[in-house]
């Protein structure tokens, strides 16, 4: 099989990057894959370099870097036929965390890229003013959206910024949020500090928004932590996995959303900063083709099981319901 082999080296520990490229091109010339390779330089659209791929009929993209890397070719393929195969090789690996792809194994990575199940994973798309951002993992509007850029920065190894990170965390007020979910002409209000729209369980610092978000569902998952102070947020992102749900968390399925923030909240969506103020986010169901691995299939069933579950016992309570009214 041949493939484009998209390597950034400045993914990890770039003074291993010219052995990892080359431990890299062995692993995948045992899985009978001969790739073409094109080194990530500095500043390059890698949005150019995904779509010039797909017009000269690539069939598979082997992306080999962090969730920026990934993302940004990622979005350049949404819509093609072309396959993305996915080597993680940054700080977070969301987006390999989420498909089910190992993210310290990078034989097992290549591995999947063959033993692996193709299938076509839900894209969002953030609407503000005039900006237009579409997103894989998810998109935050409030507190997330705040202190990113210092929580990055830090786990890159920039310690100077926690002051800066601590001196957000305590100045930030929650806000009154007004959602409009999907085409209702009536409008969800909570007070709160945090909005998370989720395409996938994973963003930002590996937080897992919820263990069954479902990528390929049609639906995103909207999540308000109303009435949830900043020490029961930070509660939130050190709970393990498996920890029962936190009932003041709101939760909504839908395949379009409209929020309102006042004072106007910041807005993020896959870590890209896109302003402050009201958004709609919306979602293109089965716009990217990508190789998972065997676990996220396994949560997929699990989570479609549960869902299916859940409306039939909201059936049998609405006919009870309609049974006593009469």
């Amino acid at each position: 099989m041949k493939a484009k082999l998209i390597f950034n080296p400045a993914s990890g520990n770039p003074k291993e990057s010219a052995a990892q490229l080359v431990d890299l091109l062995c692993l995948l010339q045992k899985q009978q894959i001969q790739a073409e390779v094109v080194v990530v330089q500095p500043k390059q659209d890698l949005r150019l370099l995904a779509r010039s791929t797909v017009r000269a009929g690539v069939k598979m993209v082997i992306v080999s870097g962090g969730d920026g890397t990934i993302e940004n070719i990622a979005l350049g393929l949404v819509g093609s036929r072309t396959t993305l195969g996915i080597i993680p090789t940054g700080t977070r690996n969301n987006l390999a965390r989420s498909l089910g792809i190992p993210v310290d194994n990078l034989a097992a990575a290549a591995a999947l890229l063959r033993k692996g199940r193709q299938i076509k994973i839900d894209v969002g798309q953030v609407r503000q003013r005039k900006k237009n951002r579409p997103f894989l993992e998810a998109a935050a509007i409030g507190l997330p959206s705040a202190l990113y850029p210092a929580s990055d920065d830090i786990q890159h190894g920039e310690l100077g910024k926690i002051a800066g990170f601590i001196s957000t965390l305590v100045k930030a007020q929650p806000s009154e949020i007004r959602l409009q979910v999907g085409s209702s002409r009536k409008y969800v209000v909570a007070q709160a500090h945090v909005v998370i729209v989720a395409n996938m369980p994973y963003m930002g610092a590996n937080y897992q928004v919820a263990p069954d978000v479902i990528f390929d569902d049609h639906y995103l998952d909207v999540f308000v932590y109303s009435d949830l102070s900043k020490r029961d947020l930070i509660g939130q992102m050190m709970q393990p996995s498996n920890a029962a749900p936190d009932n003041r968390i709101q939760r909504f399925r839908t395949k379009k959303i409209t929020i309102r923030t006042k004072p106007a909240m910041p807005v993020m969506a896959d870590g890209v900063s896109l302003g402050d103020g009201s958004v709609t986010i919306m979602l293109h169901p089965q716009r990217l083709v990508v190789m998972a691995g065997p676990k996220a299939l396994w949560r997929r069933r699990r989570s479609r099981q549960r869902l299916a579950r859940e409306q039939r016992e909201k059936a049998a309570d609405d006919r009870q319901g309609m049974s006593h009214g009469q």
